[in-house]
């Protein structure tokens, strides 16, 4: 589960979409013309049409689409290992969002192909840049696979403003360019390689995709399931983005599973009271289906079934799904008539009662499958009875071999259906009692006077204090308000029905609407279309807000699904200067009001003291030297030397070709570098200062060291690519003529400080919205400041920013009046929202398990994994 952080306007009226296929009626006076000619029928060519309508190739051209493009460049991958040829892939997120796939396949063919018309291309650019081409049409190449139409990286190419791909064939290296699906450069050998595999790196169109940001737990998702899935093959995850607090190195996580999907079963089942010690694993091949089921029971009270076909996801299901669902009830129903368990039962088991605490995974693999799309929700293929008879004889032969096992899992099955009847029970109670309370609706429950739920809102506040404080402040016409009293009951250790008789989650589920349970759930009746969840940010309020999460995801997953639970943002800062006083959300925003505050009036000098910044120009200047000293920082993670950084900035290895040489010696600017690191060795004791070497498979030079710790540190053309290189390059061309050193600081006219009480009724708003301060003076001088580095101008930049304001940290809503309340965290106009994504079901599932359920020592276990970590800890 994941946040993203929205601005909402909630009761601004609806409006329809434009329809993107109506015809073009706008003319002159408004007016269509009425023709409808061979003028007006238009034949896509190549690519075309693929970057016109890319959510039928992709699904959306939002999240979803955005992380759909390294599904498919990574299925090739995968397919290659179905075939026997690739035993490792790895996948990187770099700074910028673009991201590089890398296996150790055949490679794409590269040699040339005869297309109808004549021409020759070379294979690998008929793959990228023709629709339905590929080797998936070819059953003896890949006899199971996941690409099915010949459309996948050909997609991606489009959708892409930057697609590189090298290939390692036949001992030697090929690469090639392309730009929204055009070849920007021709295939070419550029050198020898022993390896063998195909590299693709490629960065989403950003005038396509109205999200481009990558999320790291959706695609690990993905990725740990592809490993589960494929036994032995090795999948890595990197994200540069993000950097890992104990080793200094970009964030990564490697996933390898000997076991398969019973490793999955075991990793879904992780920190859960399990009923049996090993998963059912069920095998079989029939009628042309591999099929591969594990399931294992445990002491919870929700299901989790996983479906895949051919590696995909189905998340839909499909008919290999009810055909096990089929099986799976009637079995257990007949091996508990069997067993004599069922004397005290009037009807048999249903689904819901078999299923309950069950951990599935059900895996088919079979020639030419067919799905709903091309992106493969749902598995359409007739193999529900093939599934059917499959479950039907290894899991009956499975309970009569184990009857112990057979034994808890039915009993546990009659448990669930009297729990049933007593939730129902309950459920009748709780609709009583809503009738005779007046209404339906809790009393507590302040409402709001619109009936459209798409213009309503929910917050649930934490306590009746601040609930009493949001009624005050709200927009009573579409804002609701439902203070909940303590920490509500945690979900995740109790039963149905004990959950339906606890009153503040009741009061919930009334106020909500669309009831609770499988056969009363109804999301259409939900009635607001935003449920925020509003507590403070401190400890208490964060666990109240854990305890409302595990209750919607364990029993309205629904609704996190279809985007209805938010998270209220409360600002994290508070400025106050004299009578005046403003709300900073977080911390980018802070530096920049200080940023702005510091440059009023300031002059930085720079160099031989001749040349000076000041004014917008200032500030302007003070922004990009943030973002500078942002990316600065990740490429001095790869050198852990900021003087060796800076060198390379200085020197701008900007090009390959500054990597190249002439005439078999290095580069000019290598050798420059050379020079530069051999005359800091001593300074910092470096261990060695390297020659520059030439490599072949590449066929680009270097330049390396090893540090003060004996540890290599390679400049070459790899990190002069690398992503954060070209970002933080971007950034000191912009400001590269102010980096000399040393800085001089110093304020017009006057070098004093402000005098207090002549500045107190200017606020931080006024400065904001481009007035003009009072001109500074004051009693006492203050003399030019001196620093060395930009770093250290920075940090006294934003430290003088803060001197003329108390700033205070932000911590709960009770500290609010009703006005600042609404100013700050509930007007859609001024207010931030978190939308709550379920990104990752799998670890969603072990979060929640770890941190809510029963097992003490896996809790222990985690906090001790993550204590240096942490955040905000209110102690």
């Amino acid at each position: 589960m994941s946040t993203k952080e929205l601005t909402t306007s909630p009761n601004l009226p609806l409006s329809m979409p434009d329809d993107p296929i109506a015809p073009a009626a706008a003319q002159a006076g408004g007016q269509s013309s009425g023709s409808y000619t061979s003028d007006n029928i238009k034949v896509l060519e190549g690519l075309e049409a693929v970057r016109l309508r890319p959510a039928m190739y992709i699904g959306s051209t939002g999240e979803m689409g955005l992380h759909h493009l390294v599904y498919e460049v990574v299925d090739n991958s995968v397919d290659e290992a179905l075939a026997g040829y690739a035993k490792r892939i790895e996948v990187t997120i770099h700074v910028d969002n673009s991201i590089t796939v890398t296996d150790d396949g055949r490679g794409i063919p590269v040699d040339l192909k005869t297309l109808d018309n004549g021409e020759k291309m070379p294979a690998v650019q008929v793959v990228l840049t023709k629709l339905h081409a590929g080797g998936k049409f070819d059953s003896s190449t890949y006899k199971v696979s996941g690409g099915l139409h010949g459309v996948g990286v050909s997609c991606v190419n489009a959708l892409s403003e930057a697609f590189d791909v090298e290939i390692w064939r036949d001992g030697h290296t090929y690469e090639q360019d392309y730009a929204r699906g055009n070849p920007i450069s021709t295939l070419r050998q550029t050198g020898t390689s022993k390896k063998r595999g195909t590299k693709v790196h490629f960065l989403p169109d950003k005038s396509i995709f109205t999200a481009t940001e990558y999320n790291y737990d959706t695609l690990a998702q993905r990725l740990r399931e592809l490993a589960f899935l494929n036994k032995g093959l090795e999948i890595s995850l990197s994200d540069e983005r993000t950097t890992d607090a104990k080793t200094g190195e970009a964030k990564r996580t490697d996933f390898k599973y000997a076991g398969g999907i019973a490793e999955f079963i075991k990793h879904l089942n992780k920190g859960k009271q399990i009923l049996h010690d090993k998963p059912i694993v069920m095998e079989g091949f029939r009628d042309g289906v591999d099929m591969e089921i594990a399931l294992q029971y445990n002491d919870s009270y929700s299901e989790t079934v996983f479906t895949f076909a051919n590696n995909i996801n189905t998340a839909d299901g499909g008919s290999h799904l009810s055909g096990f669902r089929t099986a799976l009830t009637r079995t257990i129903n007949s091996a508990g008539q069997q067993l004599g368990l069922f004397k005290d039962v009037k009807e048999n088991l249903s689904g819901d009662d078999v299923r309950e605490g069950m951990v599935a995974v059900i895996s088919v693999k079979l020639p030419q499958p067919q799905f709903e799309g091309q992106t493969k929700g749902k598995l359409n293929s007739d193999i529900a009875g093939t599934v059917q008879a499959l479950v039907n004889e290894k899991l009956g032969m499975f309970l009569e071999q184990n009857p112990p096992i057979a034994k808890k899992i039915i009993n546990k099955a009659i448990e669930a259906a009297r729990a049933r009847e007593a939730a129902r029970k309950a459920r009748d109670l709780t609709r009583r009692k809503g009738a005779l309370d007046g209404g339906g609706l809790p009393g507590k429950l302040a409402d709001c006077s619109e009936r459209n739920p798409e213009r309503c809102e929910l917050y649930l506040v934490e306590g009746e204090s601040a609930g009493g404080t949001a009624k005050q402040g709200r927009d009573r016409r579409f804002q609701a308000i439902l203070p909940l009293k303590g920490k509500i009951l945690n979900v995740e250790k109790a039963r149905y029905d004990k959950m339906l008789g606890h009153e503040e989650i009741r009061a919930m589920i009334t106020a909500l609407g669309c009831g609770i349970g499988k056969d009363d759930f109804d999301p259409s009746k939900l009635r607001y279309s935003k449920i925020i969840l509003m507590t403070d940010a401190d400890v208490d309020g964060s666990h109240i807000r854990t305890l409302l999460l595990t209750f919607f995801f364990r029993h309205m997953t629904e609704l996190i699904k279809r985007g209805n639970v938010y998270i209220a943002q409360p600002p994290l800062y508070r400025i106050k200067k004299g009578k005046s006083e403003q709300y900073i959300k977080d911390d980018r925003e802070f530096v920049k009001v200080m940023v702005k505050r510091a440059s009023d009036g300031m002059i930085v000098r720079y160099g031989d003291g001749t040349q000076r910044i000041d004014g917008p120009a200032l500030t302007k200047f003070m922004g990009n030297l943030n973002d500078y000293l942002g990316f600065f920082d990740k490429v001095n993670k790869r050198l852990r030397n900021e003087e060796v950084t800076t060198l390379l900035a200085s020197h701008e290895l900007i090009k390959r070709a500054d990597f190249e040489g002439v005439d078999g010696k290095a580069p000019l600017k290598l050798d420059a570098i050379h020079q530069a690191l051999e005359s800091i060795a001593k300074k910092y004791q470096f261990k060695a200062v390297n020659a520059p070497l030439y490599d072949e498979e590449h066929q680009t030079w270097s330049v390396s060291y090893n540090d003060s710790q004996g540890a290599p540190r390679k400049i070459d053309w790899t990190l002069a690519s690398s992503p954060e290189y070209r970002q933080m390059m971007s950034k000191h061309v912009q400001i590269k003529d102010a980096l000399e050193p040393p800085f001089i600081v110093e304020y017009a006219g006057k070098n004093v400080t402000p005098d207090p009480e002549e500045t107190e009724g200017e606020t931080v708003g006024e400065v904001e919205a481009g007035k003009p301060a009072p001109k500074r003076s004051g009693r006492v001088s203050q003399e030019p400041v001196k620093k060395a580095t930009p770093r250290e101008l920075f940090e006294y930049v934003v430290d003088q920013g803060r001197r003329e304001y108390q700033v205070s940290r932000y911590k709960g809503l009770g500290e609010m009046t009703a006005p600042q309340l609404w100013e700050t965290t509930m007007d859609p106009e001024r207010r931030t929202l978190l939308s709550v994504k379920l990104e990752d079901i799998a670890e969603t599932e072990t979060i929640f398990t770890t941190l809510m359920g029963e097992d003490v020592e896996a809790r222990r276990k985690f906090i001790e994994d993550n204590a240096l970590d942490v955040k905000n800890l209110d102690i």
